[in-house]
């Protein structure tokens, strides 16, 4: 399976609503239903043998939006490996918590 899949499934796992509610690049005009996970390919971090390409990892920027400001969500994303926490933010009243995962 294409790691980004199963990278999708772990989010997923996160929370009840997951199927529904896990986002990858949607489009600006998208409807999303809330709370919700979105998450995109912000960097690949290489490690080079012999000059060569040996071992990638992925970077991805995960953001959990919620109208709730106490909602676990973000706890969650936070327990997970290879995590950081980047910043939060409130935009037309919803909670928005930015990690970067590596997986």
């Amino acid at each position: 399976m294409d790691q980004r899949l199963k990278f999708h499934e772990v989010l997923i796992d996160l929370f009840p609503e997951g199927k529904d509610h896990v986002y990858f690049q949607p489009p600006p005009d998208f409807k999303m239903q809330y709370p919700c996970i979105v998450y995109k390919l912000t960097d690949i971090d290489t490690i080079f043998a012999n000059n060569s390409p040996y071992y990638n990892k992925k970077r991805w920027q995960v953001t959990s939006i919620d109208d709730d400001p106490d909602s676990n969500l973000p706890n969650k994303l936070a327990n997970l490996p290879l995590n950081s926490f980047q910043r939060a933010f409130v935009k037309d009243n919803l909670n928005h918590s930015v990690f970067y995962i590596y997986f």
